[in-house]
């Protein structure tokens, strides 16, 4: 089975500042089978693969309410936009933990569902 080591934001060598990318673990392909270890749990151990050693969190969570929209996962940081992502695949795990740092790698940019201000967010009129 696959396992995700989920970082604590307690834990003092993660600060509460560091870029955090949830996944969904549940998730499977549109009309995929109900099998486990579901293509989400896969997708979120490669996140964590390839999150060592960046800085990067990574939180597996049990459902985005994105069903219809296969494979999902959110990257936010504290201060800035969250990014809702879809219709990723398994080998998305590199290219969320660099969106979590720097603009949108190609394999987020088809697939972003939505986009969530800052908690103070207030609009520039």
């Amino acid at each position: 089975m696959t396992s995700v080591r989920q970082q604590s934001v307690t834990d003092p060598a993660v600060s509460t500042d560091a870029a955090t990318v949830y996944v969904c673990i549940t998730c499977r392909y549109p009309g995929g089978p109900e099998s486990e270890p579901r293509p989400g749990a896969i997708l979120a151990a490669a996140t964590a693969k390839a999150a060592q050693g960046s800085g990067v969190v990574i939180k597996p969570v049990r459902c985005l309410a994105n069903c219809t929209r296969g494979l999902s996962a959110a990257v936010r940081c504290n201060g800035c936009w969250t990014y809702v992502f879809g219709g990723l695949d398994v080998a998305c795990g590199p290219a969320l933990v660099g969106g979590a740092w720097r603009g949108r790698p190609q394999p987020l940019k088809r697939g972003l569902i939505a986009r969530v201000p800052p908690v103070n967010f207030e609009e520039l009129e």
